[in-house]
């Protein structure tokens, strides 16, 4: 068995979506200055690195990440390689090898070269799901969408892409680091925090061969 951590590390530096508060460590107590314990302060936003977005994101009146079905964040996954590529459109979906009944869909483009240079500052070209791209994977019952990116969607256009994925339940996972995955099937666990009512959160993401 060979797992992959395909999460992001959490850091100060670590880039952040554009209008987001930037992420702050801050201890609180520190063994080395001589308090009882070290205690860190926690201070980013929900969509922040790695991290899991509900239906309330985009949604009116949609739940929250704590409502989100467990059982469509862990299981089988389809690593699909798609470098080449500017946008994730229908036409392109079409020519990518996703059988039908694929459950789970984590997309490698060329975003995960940022991560794997330690890129740390926002990219606003990213490779991303354009509206009918994401009505492909709708159309399939694709239940789970990962990106290698902060969005599913293209910057400056966020939101087509975001409802129609939300609106059929489809949990969208942002933020993976696919650098160094081979394609092909994989067992996903991912657990973001059980925050009640949010709009999404951070998350945990492993692939298991």
């Amino acid at each position: 068995m060979k797992i992959y951590d395909i999460s992001l590390d959490i850091s100060e530096s670590m880039p952040v979506w554009p209008g987001d508060a930037p992420v702050r460590l801050i201890q609180t107590s520190s063994l080395d200055k001589g308090d009882h314990s070290t205690v860190t302060r926690l201070d980013m936003g929900a969509h922040t690195g790695t991290h899991v977005d509900a239906p309330r994101h985009f949604i009116k009146g949609g739940s929250g990440v704590d409502k989100l079905a467990l059982q469509v964040l862990l299981g089988p996954a389809l690593v699909v390689r798609a470098t080449e590529v500017d946008a994730l459109t229908a036409a392109v979906m079409d020519t990518l090898d996703i059988p039908p009944g694929t459950p789970r869909v984590l997309f490698q483009t060329r975003n995960s070269e940022l991560w794997k240079y330690g890129e740390r500052t926002f990219w606003k070209e990213f490779v991303a799901i354009t509206e009918d791209g994401a009505q492909w994977l709708v159309d399939r019952e694709v239940k789970l969408v990962g990106v290698d990116y902060l969005s599913v969607a293209p910057y400056g256009n966020t939101g087509p892409t975001h409802r129609t994925l939300l609106q059929a339940a489809v949990i969208l996972l942002e933020g993976l680091n696919l650098a160094g995955i081979m394609p092909g099937g994989y067992q996903l666990y991912c657990l973001p925090l059980k925050i009640r009512g949010c709009d999404g959160a951070p998350a945990r993401a492993i692939l298991i061969k």
